[in-house]
């Protein structure tokens, strides 16, 4: 079975304000897994505040913020006695929505066990009840064009967005004034070695997040959805938060300690200074908005710790990408990385996770969806997206050990690909350094504080970093304070300093916490700022 969707286990990209009534509901039933998620959260709020389905739509829509409520009633009224006439597990009502496509051979995809009595007799009655109610114009819903909006969140705020001249190193107090003490221009006494932060990754870098209350009706409240809207536009990614580009306090739990609030407290002239671009770094390294002449240099994280390894494709090992082919690629985007960042730039290259870590984990836990009935577990969900091929990970998420070693295995490999580059080649504006990705390392430290490795995987898609994981990283691996570390391209006061390129080496992965000393500089950096995305 193969529905209509993106890689992912959702297509929500941002949605449009004129559009606002196209609801977290016409959004799902564009998709079978989302319809079998929201047809679950209704079932299971009837349950729990023992009312109709109909009753349960509408207590979910007053959850929603307002301005999306208006859709999701007409959904509640047209839908809700249907659902419960049906008196069947989502699986069955969604399956007689006919969301999705069954291919020849291949079996009925389902989250739940099968009904009691036969499957298929079940699902022709579904179809039967349900013929004459199936979306009545949905369709077009579904093709509505869903635009990308990457705003602040993604890129530093500058003076005026719309205007791409307009530029931080413009005339301002900072750079007009001089200290009377020693008469040297502020710009250059505090900005002069200034450093902007810039991530290419995947969406563990962009902190891919779905809030578990959103699916836990035992925690649901209108406080719950009340970030839904923002949620939408920034493609449930939340990089204002993320670990190296994270800025504001977090809202989602955990805390923000970010690579680039460690920069800003070292030099004040690195405010905003910052790029998360996050979905695939080969190709989106050429959005990078650098100006070599006018803009600052730059530490560049390479962060795709399993985009090279991860499809959902049924011959998931055959859509890998190969050595030869990573090495092809990483060295493209370096050399073009090497014609857009001013000189004294550094890059950073992060070897791939080991994804062992989430089956050994998650597998045998119930899911937020599974927790009030302890019915739907990591493995259910797992076998349920690989089925309708939207797993966002088969090589990883899945009972088969021997797949799950031989996409580590490869991971391994590129993990191999990106040390030698750092090894051996040599670009004319920037170093380049190795580090492993410290997944086992964070969890052994999480675990002496007395946490649990599952409490480090994000419990709804059971995939990605969590915010604990995403801290502990940012502080045991970027702020370490080794010879060989990556923390040496960080600022030291107003300055910054390198290790030598004859002593360029590739560094363990655990580190301690160094203290860091307050710039006493204030203002903002010189060099362009960065527009909006």
């Amino acid at each position: 079975m193969k529905c209509p969707t993106m890689p992912e286990i959702l297509l929500w990209r941002g949605v449009l304000h004129h559009t606002s009534q196209i609801t977290i509901f016409a959004l799902f039933v564009c998709l079978f897994e989302g319809c079998v998620l929201v047809v679950s959260v209704v079932e299971q709020l009837a349950q729990w505040h023992n009312s109709t389905v109909k009753a349960a739509m509408e207590r979910l829509c007053n959850y929603i913020p307002e301005k999306l409520q208006g859709f999701c009633y007409v959904l509640a009224e047209l839908y809700g006695p249907h659902i419960a006439e049906l008196e069947m597990n989502a699986d069955v009502v969604c399956h007689s929505l006919k969301l999705c496509k069954q291919d020849p051979g291949q079996p009925l995809c389902h989250l739940y066990p099968p009904p009691k009595v036969s499957w298929f007799s079940t699902f022709f009655k579904a179809t039967d009840c349900a013929r004459s109610f199936i979306f009545m114009g949905f369709s077009s819903l579904c093709a509505f064009p869903l635009l990308t909006l990457r705003g602040y969140h993604w890129r530093g705020r500058d003076c005026n967005d719309k205007n791409t001249t307009i530029l931080l190193s413009s005339p301002s107090l900072l750079q007009q004034g001089v200290d009377p003490k020693d008469g040297l221009p502020y710009e250059k006494k505090f900005c002069k070695d200034s450093q902007g932060v810039v991530l290419l990754g995947d969406s563990a870098g962009a902190h891919f997040h779905i809030p578990p209350e959103w699916m836990t009706v035992t925690q649901m409240s209108a406080k719950s959805f009340a970030n839904l809207p923002m949620a939408f536009t920034d493609e449930l990614d939340w990089p204002q938060f993320s670990e190296i580009t994270g800025f504001l306090n977090s809202t989602i739990g955990g805390w923000t300690d970010s690579l680039y609030l460690r920069l800003r407290r070292r030099n004040r002239c690195n405010h905003r200074d910052l790029q998360n671009i996050s979905q695939n770094a080969v190709y989106l390294s050429f959005s990078l908005a650098r100006n070599q002449l006018l803009d600052n240099p730059a530490i560049v994280i390479y962060a795709t710790i399993g985009n090279d390894v991860c499809n959902g494709n049924r011959d998931t090992l055959a859509h890998m990408t190969t050595p030869k082919e990573m090495l092809s690629n990483v060295v493209q985007a370096l050399r073009y990385l090497d014609s857009r960042l001013p000189k004294g730039s550094h890059v950073i290259l992060t070897g791939l996770v080991d994804g062992r870590f989430l089956w050994d984990n998650l597998h045998d836990r119930y899911h937020p969806l599974g927790q009030l009935n302890r019915d739907v577990t990591y493995s259910q969900l797992y076998s349920f997206l690989d089925c309708l091929q939207v797993s966002p990970c088969s090589g990883w998420l899945t009972p088969n050990e021997t797949l799950r070693n031989l996409t580590s295995e490869r991971a391994l490999q590129l993990s191999n690909v990106l040390k030698e580059i750092a090894r051996s080649e040599k670009f004319t504006n920037f170093d380049i350094f190795y580090m492993d990705f410290p997944l086992r390392q964070t969890a052994e430290e999480w675990r002496k504080m007395g946490g649990e490795p599952w409490q480090l995987i994000e419990p709804v898609d059971g995939f990605h970093p969590t915010r604990i994981r995403l801290g502990y990283i940012t502080r045991g691996q970027i702020a370490g304070g080794s010879s060989c570390s990556p923390s040496h391209i960080l600022s030291n006061g107003s300055r910054s300093f390198l290790l030598p390129a004859a002593r360029r080496e590739t560094c363990p992965p655990s580190r301690q916490l160094h203290s860091h000393h307050p710039c006493p500089a204030q203002g903002h950096r010189s060099g362009q700022q960065l527009r909006e995305g």
